[in-house]
């Protein structure tokens, strides 16, 4: 915090502490100078044009990622059953809850699902991306769950509730067992998975809007039979490195329709809100088959904006 917000911090207590003592002696505050004060203390703790300046686009992005807290925009996600080890069958199961503690039941459709549940562990191994059925009688989203190896998993719940409000909470679960945790990933922007081989494409620079293109090939013949999956012809979730922030990616075009077919390219948006590293996993289907390629890509830092007045014209100096 800089100096002038922690003056008008202290200016604000100031305002609390003699306003209180004046009261206690029967004393009054004209309202003009109570006025006076309140408004210096708020114009102290608003940041200046140049504050927000210097703090950059990014800054600004960073309110808006979402994944890393469990209660947002209204609603709560639940504790989260899981088989506490791996191997061992059993149910996944999750409810969601509104501001007054009363489970969610209705849900709006968004990219074909009424919830999206993503899982990954903290190193950014074992991705799924899966879809829960809702019992519309308790709120409790549930499916058959089975764990593939140890360590902390971030679970994500990707939904839409009634009235168009959009949210994603998540919740860290924890499966026991001896943990041998990938090393970071190094950037890699090409994949082979099932036969495929998948590049992506494009400079991703923090705080902007960057276009992505994924390109899928089989034997070195392009795949132009890329069926529609979840409204789009791929879908891209990216995290970002570190704390696993969840960003929101979109598909270019239109939705499209159930029978048409696509490719070899699809192009998103990416929106990185800081420099640095982030994990993507690709889903795109063919011949009715889901398949995921991961990416690691390198977030660059905005360029820096010349102030007004400081450029290199010296002219009449």
């Amino acid at each position: 915090m800089n100096t002038a917000g922690r003056l008008g911090i202290y200016g604000a207590g100031l305002v609390v502490v003699f306003g209180a003592a004046f009261a206690t002696a029967g004393a009054l505050v004209p309202d003009a100078a109570v006025s006076a004060w309140t408004d210096q203390a708020r114009h102290d703790q608003t940041p200046t044009e140049q504050e927000r300046h210097t703090a950059g686009p990014a800054a600004a992005q960073e309110e808006d990622m979402s994944g890393v807290t469990i209660a947002a925009s209204g609603y709560v996600l639940g504790p989260i059953s899981a088989p506490a080890d791996p191997g061992a069958p059993g149910e996944l199961s999750f409810r969601i809850t509104d501001a007054l503690g009363d489970p969610v039941t209705g849900y709006e459709t968004a990219h074909d699902k009424q919830l999206h549940l993503i899982v990954v562990r903290s190193d950014g191994t074992a991705y799924r991306h899966v879809h829960p059925e809702l019992d519309t009688a308790t709120g409790t989203w549930s499916l058959p769950w089975t764990w593939d190896a140890a360590g902390t998993y971030r679970v994500y719940a990707d939904f839409t509730g009634q009235g168009g409000v959009s949210a994603t909470l998540s919740r860290t679960v924890d499966v026991a067992g001896p943990l041998a945790p990938a090393a970071p990933a190094d950037t890699r922007t090409t994949a082979s998975v099932d036969g495929f081989d998948v590049r992506v494409r494009g400079d991703v620079v923090a705080g902007t809007g960057s276009e992505l293109t994924v390109e899928v090939t089989r034997d070195g013949e392009a795949v132009t039979t890329l069926e529609p999956y979840l409204g789009a012809f791929g879908h891209l979730v990216a995290l970002r490195q570190g704390d696993l922030a969840y960003l929101h990616v979109h598909a270019h075009g239109e939705e499209p329709q159930a029978e048409e077919l696509s490719g070899p390219e699809v192009r998103f948006t990416v929106q990185a809100p800081t420099a640095g590293r982030y994990l993507l996993y690709l889903d795109f289907q063919v011949d009715g088959t889901v398949h995921t390629a991961p990416f690691v890509i390198e977030a660059a830092a905005p360029m820096a904006e010349t102030p007004a007045g400081t450029g290199d014209d010296h002219e009449g100096h």
